[in-house]
């Protein structure tokens, strides 16, 4: 018993600690927050101190914008969505413009003889004649551009006007040369954003042949006559200032029968030469060199 009175004060206080212990339990979590219920956030904002798990709003809202799922700030994302779908700039537009002069060099090897393909509206006969011909042109052009690339998509080009001086060589035939003067039209297909373009053309002229009518049956009648060229092929452009072209080309020389009311006595035949022409087709190569002109574009 004379042990007792020096564990009482011990019982005392540790009465009083296990009696004060859930106060100061509940005061420090109202002072100090859980450290699982601390949310912190990567985007402004969003989360904050003391809310509970699972809780990501409970914090004031706040003032800087929210960013889009792609990092970007979402008040310019119409001006992104625009720019993606606005259309390449078409660099077709620096070939073809009104006003652009090009020099242009092409040669034909013209070998296959044909019927004249509107002998049908002539009520004459669709046939060739014996006598073969092999054309060699070699034409120099001035091509005058009307405009620039317009149309439906499909259809889509434009209109050059040319003017061209031909040489033509003929290695088959009674004839050895022919020269003459052309005027015509052709029609560019522009496709948006490339370098080929195919095209079509045609031009008439007026020429001087070395005829041999008199001389060689189905031959020329006279030294005057006209023509007519028609073709189609695929220009490439390399540059603004350089293209070449491929394809094939129709040639027909005549004299529209004037060798055939031509009256003289002196030769064998006194009233003329009947007039059977040339009508040959072959390929041909050539190209385009810029001269002059300046672009102006505008919307299309």
């Amino acid at each position: 018993m004379r042990f007792a009175p020096t564990f009482l004060p011990l019982n005392a206080a540790a009465y009083a600690l296990l009696t004060l212990a859930p106060l100061v339990a509940y005061s420090q979590d109202a002072v100090m927050p859980d450290a699982h219920s601390i949310v912190v956030s990567s985007e402004p904002g969003v989360g904050s101190v003391g809310c509970p798990d699972g809780e990501t709003s409970c914090g004031p809202p706040s003032s800087a914008a929210p960013k889009n799922n792609t990092g970007g700030d979402a008040s310019v994302q119409p001006t992104d969505k625009k720019m993606r779908d606005a259309k390449p700039a078409d660099f077709t537009r620096d070939i073809y413009y009104r006003n652009k002069l090009e020099f242009a060099l092409d040669v034909g090897w013209l070998p296959i003889n044909i019927p004249f393909p509107f002998d049908v509206f002539e009520s004459d006969s669709y046939t060739t004649y014996p006598l073969k011909y092999t054309l060699v042109p070699v034409i120099g052009s001035l091509r005058w551009h009307l405009g620039g690339p317009s149309g439906p998509s499909i259809l889509r080009g434009n209109w050059d006007l040319t003017f061209s001086g031909s040489a033509t060589a003929i290695p088959r035939g009674p004839e050895t040369r022919y020269f003459s003067y052309d005027m015509g039209i052709r029609r560019n297909i522009i496709p948006r954003n490339r370098r080929f373009a195919p095209y079509w053309d045609m031009r008439v002229g007026l020429g001087d042949i070395n005829a041999m009518g008199y001389k060689v049956r189905y031959a020329q009648g006279q030294d005057f006559t006209f023509t007519l060229n028609m073709g189609s092929g695929i220009r490439y452009n390399f540059s603004p200032r350089c293209a070449i072209s491929a394809g094939l080309n129709w040639m027909h020389i005549s004299n529209m029968d004037l060798s055939e009311h031509k009256y003289d006595p002196a030769q064998q035949y006194p009233w003329g030469v009947q007039n059977f022409g040339i009508n040959v087709y072959g390929p041909m190569i050539g190209v385009d060199i810029y001269l002059r002109g300046h672009p102006r574009h505008s919307a299309q």
